[in-house]
């Protein structure tokens, strides 16, 4: 991979989370102000007609309850993804998930129309119940559909620049050797890493720490981030326990890799890298560093 693609990477992860952010508060600002303008358009001005502030309000609070849903969904995301091999179980939770997102953007948005109308002397009409949650919702799965979209891309744009490893699969027996019972999987070497259309290998060993990453481990490797599609706690199993051992609940070191150990209050630590890096050790795993 060009230095230049590197350096772009390393530069952005300091500032990804608020970017993350920030990119979700512009999406929603655009959508007020769009939305706005053409309720205006719609509506027009006249007598009988609403007043101008009230299609600001309305999609202020609308799209300022579904920013305050959107760190939600990215959760629950994670405890239920949704891939080829876990739709057919994840499905069903997703569905009722955007029901339970559209019951609380409903009364999330209520929640701050009713204090508006209030002091502006009105009283707020929802309408029809059922009438209105049947066209929330068809709304609103939609928006929780089109999120999980934006997740899904920005993913697959992150995996494509940082990398994505993968165990290396066992050869397989020649042509008509007899097959014998299957003996316990070895524990991998190397891994494969896919990086934008590149192949190249890494070793094990070579691995400092581990941590976990949603649906992913993130496996740092000589100041690089790779990601593999496991549990920490599955990956962990396939690992050199003599090398490798967990530290953290999200954390896993290779012990050869430690530098320096710096107690902190409680009982915890911080484990200072070969690399530079520092990883957190909680109270409950410090007994393995004096293996």
């Amino acid at each position: 991979m060009a230095s230049s693609e590197i350096d772009w990477l390393a530069r952005y992860q300091p500032y990804r989370r608020r970017a993350e952010i920030g990119f979700w508060v512009v999406v929603l600002a655009v959508q007020v102000t769009f939305n706005t303008v053409v309720t205006w358009i719609d509506l027009g001005r006249g007598p009988g007609r609403v007043a101008l502030w009230e299609p600001f309000v309305w999609e202020l609070s609308s799209n300022f309850a579904v920013g305050l849903l959107i760190p939600l969904i990215f959760a629950f995301e994670r405890r239920r993804p949704l891939r080829w091999d876990t739709l057919p179980g994840s499905l069903g939770w997703h569905i009722a998930a955007s029901m339970a997102f559209c019951a609380a953007h409903v009364g999330l948005m209520l929640a701050m129309r009713y204090p508006v109308y209030a002091l502006a002397g009105l009283d707020y009409r929802f309408g029809d119940w059922p009438t209105r949650l049947v066209y929330e919702y068809l709304k609103d799965v939609r928006s929780y559909a089109l999120i999980l979209v934006a997740v899904f891309s920005y993913r697959l744009v992150l995996l494509r620049l940082q990398g994505e490893a993968r165990v290396l699969d066992a050869a397989e027996p020649p042509a008509g050797e007899p097959t014998s019972p299957p003996a316990p999987a070895p524990r991998p070497e190397r891994f494969l890493v896919r990086k934008l259309r590149r192949e190249f290998l890494i070793a094990a060993a070579d691995i400092e720490w581990l941590q976990a990453q949603g649906n992913y481990v993130g496996l740092h490797v000589s100041g690089h981030d790779y990601l593999l599609r496991s549990t920490l706690t599955e990956f962990l199993e396939q690992l050199d326990p003599a090398r490798f051992a967990r530290v953290h609940r999200s954390y896993a070191v290779n012990l050869d890799r430690i530098a320096e150990i710096e107690p902190l209050d409680g009982g915890d630590a911080r484990l200072k890298m070969k690399d530079g890096t520092q990883v957190p050790c909680s109270r409950r795993y410090r007994d393995v560093l004096g293996r």
